[in-house]
């Protein structure tokens, strides 16, 4: 593919704006109480950029017919259910069920993409490693949400060990007021808990309870680690490649 294509543009463009939403949703989550919230508006916002960005066949990537047009109704349905979800009063929060399965596919699908993507780079350069961090940011946030949707439907998924009661895990208030909007709750506690996870890094500060909250951990462990191992073996053989390429053209370029 030549250097300044369309598709590697547009493909770079994906890579930039995906980095840039997931650092301002994981910053909006060390804001004071009450302007944390702004993350429910950066999740919805999510599944707008992955549609515009991965729903587009991204140079050698194809993307058309049926599974493009599956993509994107998946893509359409997580937003729907996120903000049913979040609009949603604690009395009734079945529909966290629906945000879990769609959000799962859809954030997986679209890992594939991203992945895809990288490994059809030529060059390694700030952009791609733009992309590559960007998938492992969201991965980390997916995790978050999907940690969180589990906490509102079953309260006490997760626990701490500072004593503190498992619902204060998303407010200190959840258990008082059961027609709060789910989209009310500090979500930021579980979003570090999936980090921990995802980087196995395992602090023990707050660890999963349930059956449900602890196959949920491992998987987002074990899904972290496969993709650092596929992402970083992707870009460390694409580097090599890449010095034996320009070897190979200062070799032909001497007399």
């Amino acid at each position: 593919m030549p250097p300044d294509s369309p598709a590697l543009r547009r493909r770079h463009i994906c890579y930039r704006r995906l980095l840039v939403l997931c650092v301002l949703l994981m910053a909006s989550f060390a804001l004071p109480n009450g302007w944390n919230r702004l993350g429910s508006i950066g999740y919805n916002l999510l599944p707008l950029v992955m549609i515009r960005g991965l729903g587009q066949p991204l140079g050698q990537v194809p993307f058309a017919g049926w599974p493009r047009r599956l993509y994107i109704a998946l893509g359409l349905a997580a937003l729907v259910s996120g903000l049913l979800w979040y609009l949603t009063p604690l009395a009734l929060i079945s529909t966290g069920i629906t945000l879990l399965v769609l959000w799962t596919a859809f954030v997986g699908w679209s890992t594939l993409r991203l992945v895809r993507g990288l490994a059809f780079e030529r060059v390694v350069n700030g952009r791609v490693l733009m992309g590559a961090l960007a998938g492992y940011l969201l991965m980390g946030l997916t995790a978050g949400l999907l940690f969180s949707a589990l906490e509102t439907i079953t309260s006490g998924s997760f626990g701490s060990v500072h004593g503190m009661p498992s619902t204060s895990l998303l407010s200190d208030h959840l258990s008082a007021d059961r027609t709060e909007l789910v989209w009310q709750l500090d979500f930021m506690r579980l979003n570090y808990f999936a980090f921990v996870c995802l980087t196995t890094v395992g602090f023990g500060d707050i660890y999963p309870v349930t059956p449900p909250a602890q196959i949920a951990s491992v998987t987002v462990s074990v899904a972290g680690t496969i993709y650092l191992a596929v992402v970083m073996g992707l870009l460390i053989s694409r580097y090599t490649v890449q010095g034996v390429e320009q070897e190979v053209e200062e070799a032909d370029r001497a007399p």
